[in-house]
């Protein structure tokens, strides 16, 4: 039976990543996570998630960077956590920003940086969680994307307002500039009861 990560397996999980990161002298890694764990990890919502979601690296200078690839020893000590705990294989990953077409690689939220929180888990492991206005940018984008109940639900647990939910549409279509997607959106902008936001798009 899998492990399902809650707000104190996550701490656990992490603790357990840094420790044997110290053990094998990694380099040190600063991870940005965004999904699930940082919805749990921020109290932004009470649920289970199976994945880590590596959004960015930061690196020393506190620029964010790309996570593709994440280093080869970071995922080797991962794997070793999930043989542990029993968790998925790939319960830390960077699939968010995998290829050319990740959210990383195609532009984040201005102001993203300002608005993480994080902890530090030892001299080798920094790990940081995106915040509120980032995840309704990221579950509306989502949502629209592939209508996965899952991303409707945490961004109604946000209970974002008009303005932050137009502000994250307008950045979610310089992700998709089709004019299909805009009437995606409008639609299912509708469909949350946020009318005044659809037609300011």
């Amino acid at each position: 039976m899998q492990l399902k990560l809650t707000k104190d397996a996550l701490d656990r999980t992490f603790a357990l990543l840094s420790g044997l990161l110290d053990l094998r002298r990694a380099e040190p890694v600063h991870l940005v996570i965004c999904g699930g764990s940082a919805l749990i990890a921020t109290d932004l919502r009470e649920r289970t998630t199976n994945d880590a979601d590596v959004l960015a690296l930061m690196n020393p200078a506190g620029q964010l960077i790309s996570p593709a690839p994440l280093p080869p020893l970071l995922l080797a000590t991962a794997a070793q956590v999930a043989r542990d705990l029993g968790l998925p294989p790939d319960w830390l990953n960077n699939g968010p920003s995998a290829d050319d077409g990740g959210l990383f690689q195609m532009g984040l939220p201005a102001g993203l940086e300002e608005r993480l929180s994080g902890r530090t888990f030892g001299p080798r492991l920094t790990v940081s969680f995106i915040g509120r206005l980032d995840q309704i940018h990221f579950k509306l984008y989502a949502a629209a994307d592939q209508r996965d109940a899952t991303h409707l639900a945490d961004l109604a647990a946000l209970t974002p307002t008009d303005g932050e939910l137009e502000l994250a549409a307008r950045w979610a279509m310089t992700h998709d500039v089709s004019e299909g997607f805009r009437w995606i959106l409008r639609e299912l902008l509708e469909e949350l009861g946020h009318g005044n936001a659809a037609r300011n798009l």
